[in-house]
């Protein structure tokens, strides 16, 4: 059986645009004008009659609107699947707590749930995320103070971590992992001790994302595989990542 037997191809492209109009209408700006027979809308958002655009831009209009298609239909599965699958291993962890005695609800970390005969594993994962208040400041003033006044060329490597954590990306974005790794420096030095001080209090826990990973193995004994679903993120609203994060996070 072909993709598109398998498919609804005219449906999903039916759900794309319902998409994009949708998406449309929620911008400031967003009022759609529908091009009548025979029309496109370009870019500028011009009426351009069909016959004049040339096949080639009409041939990949028609594949990137086809794979988008699949990748709006394929999202709002994995958007479903996320939701109840996280509902129903919260259900089971509250079913729990009330075994034991305990109330419902509460922080929900990090734990994992396997089947009976070992081979299958699902994990779901909390990571907060966070913020940092004014304190931060005072803790690269400090931080800033120790490097000038320390001369010994072996902290050279120190002065390039502090400039890493504390320059805002393109984005303004601070370097979360440096930051903290500063952290976990420690030296004898008492503006050092007041800038880590400084560090833990400038952090502010604005929201938490939840991941789930999901294992399986051929026998008990196995090394576990990954089955690689991506459900970390919502799609509906992660804008397009930047070259120089793409690389990072190629780079992880």
């Amino acid at each position: 059986m072909s993709d598109e037997a398998r498919w609804d191809v005219p449906g999903l492209l039916a759900q794309l645009d319902r998409h994009l109009a949708a998406a449309a209408a929620a911008e400031p700006d967003g009022a759609q004008v529908t091009p009548p027979p025979g029309y496109r809308s370009d870019a500028k958002g011009r009426l351009v009659p069909e016959r004049l655009i040339p096949a080639g831009e009409l041939i990949e209009d028609q594949m990137v609107r086809m794979v988008m298609a699949y990748a709006v239909d394929l999202a709002n599965q994995i958007s479903r699947f996320r939701s109840h699958t996280t509902a129903d291993m919260l259900s089971f962890l509250d079913a729990l707590r009330e075994q034991y005695g305990k109330a419902r609800g509460g922080r929900k970390g990090n734990w994992s749930a396997m089947s009976y005969d070992g081979r299958l594993k699902v994990v779901i994962q909390r990571q907060d995320r966070i913020e940092f208040g004014p304190e931060l400041q005072i803790a690269r003033d400090l931080i800033n103070e120790c490097i000038t006044e320390w001369s010994d060329g072996s902290r050279d490597e120190i002065r390039v971590l502090v400039q890493h954590a504390f320059e805002p990306d393109q984005q303004g974005r601070l370097n979360r992992e440096a930051i903290l790794k500063l952290r976990r420096t420690s030296f004898a030095d008492p503006r050092w001790a007041a800038a880590q001080q400084a560090i833990g209090d400038s952090i502010r826990v604005v929201g938490a994302r939840k991941y789930l990973r999901f294992y399986w193995r051929a026998t008990p004994e196995a090394a576990w595989r990954a089955t690689p679903i991506d459900i970390a993120g919502d799609w509906e609203h992660t804008p397009e990542p930047d070259a120089a994060q793409e690389s990072t996070d190629a780079q992880k």
